[in-house]
Order: structure tokens, then sequence, then C-alpha cells
């Protein structure tokens, strides 16, 4: 979807507040890839971003090489983005050895995401100010699943949806947990096509930039469960757009 804001004029005080999502997400095991690696992943996620500006009107920044913030003004759009987020990320070809837990952790789970729900009081993409509750509980959701110099990690859950209405927080959590499962299942290749379609490449386009057929592409789309994840994706936009 296009939006009607220009997001390089933006900025939002306390006296024009705006109901916005913010998507807060945290690579996982990223200390213990390579320093080459984390360097990849940081400088792709850096290119997402410019697409997703391009495709969507978000803002977007990355921390420290590994923490992600997006501002998405069409809050319909935010899980969508998350997803193609998540299959951007899972789709990174990697080095670091899969011998490390760790690091096979980051192959199945490729980033948290979490996806916050409210107001922006204020907000200055020219200035690099995000403030307002909708980030408060992004970012306070992604704490809460930090493994950071953790023995034993266990991950069960990578995605997130906060808001104020505790209805809508019920409804979305069941349909997050089996999007988690079919992202955890899925490989880097069907996750590289799956990111491709949600940002409405045809199939013929995804094809000759893989070096596959397209039959190969059809297949993995069917695979991972492109029809169940695009439903999801509306129903969420539906709900968003109702509340």
């Amino acid at each position: 979807m296009k939006s009607a804001i220009n997001l390089l004029s933006l900025s939002i005080n306390h006296k024009n507040n705006m109901i916005k999502a913010v998507i807060s997400g945290d690579i996982v095991s990223s200390t213990s890839l390579t320093n080459a690696d984390r360097d990849l992943v940081e400088r792709n996620l850096k290119r997402l971003l410019v697409e997703l500006k391009n495709s969507f009107n978000i803002y977007g920044r990355v921390i420290k090489g590994d923490y992600l913030e997006c501002v998405v003004l069409e809050p319909s759009n935010a899980l969508l983005i998350a997803l193609i987020i998540k299959g951007f990320v899972k789709s990174i070809h990697i080095e670091s050895t899969s011998s490390d837990k760790k690091v096979n952790l980051f192959k199945t789970h490729g980033i948290r995401l979490a996806i916050g729900y409210g107001e922006l009081s204020r907000f200055d993409p020219k200035k690099g100010i995000i403030d307002g509750e909708a980030i408060y509980m992004s970012g306070r959701a992604i704490n809460k699943t930090a493994t950071y110099n953790r023995e034993r990690i266990v991950i069960k859950n990578t995605l997130f949806f906060i808001s104020n209405n505790q209805e809508i927080n019920n409804g979305f959590e069941p349909i997050l947990a089996l999007l988690d499962v079919i992202f955890g299942k899925a490989t880097s290749r069907q996750c590289e096509v799956l990111y491709s379609k949600l940002m409405n490449n045809t199939e013929m386009e995804i094809a000759k930039k893989m070096g596959i057929t397209q039959s190969v592409v059809n297949q993995h789309s069917t695979s991972v469960g492109l029809n169940a994840i695009e439903k999801a994706v509306n129903h969420f936009s539906d709900v968003i757009k109702a509340n």
C-alpha cells in the first residue's frame, strides 16, 4: 500500500499524537556468528529497510548491528512487513559452522520480531526520534525474550503483537504461534521465495533472480504454506483497519 504521508517531511510532536505500529527486532544468537557473518547480516538488513521504505513508506534503522526498529505508517501492513523481514533474515546464507547450537538457532529462527501497536507521541525521521507507547511495547516484548549470555537457550516464540486492546492481543496470539512454526520449519530457500513473493515479485521474476525454474518457485511457495500465510496477513490487516 502507498501512504499519502511523505516520510522525509513527517514530524510528529506531543500535540499531534498518532496511532502507528512499530516493529522491534533482535537477531537470534548474533554474538555466536563470525564477525564476517554479523557484518553480512547488518548490511543485508540495511538494504532490506531501503526496499521496504520504497515499497511501503516505512522508516527503519539498524542499531548496533543486530537490533532493528521499524515504524510502519500504515499499521495494517505491520504483519506483512514483519514476515518479509523474518523471511529475508532466514534466507541470508552465513558461513558460520552449523555444529554450534547457537548458530543453528539463528538458522532456524533468524530474528525475533515484536509489533507494538499504539501511540507515537514523537516521530521525526530526520532526527532519528521515535518516542511513544508503540515503540515501548515492542521493545519490552523483545527484551523479555532476549537470551544474551545464557548457556542453555530455548526459543519458543519469535513473533509477538502487543497493544492496549487485550482482545486483539489474544486473537493474534495463536496466529503468530502458527506462523512461528511455519517459519521455523522453512528452509532458507523457501524463505527467499516467501520474502520475494510477499514483496509482490512474480514467479518469473523470482525464478530469474534465484536461477531456478518457475515450477520450483511454485513448489517452494506451496511447501512453505504461502496461501495460509497470505490469509493470516489479510486477516491481520482487516482487524487493524477495523480498530
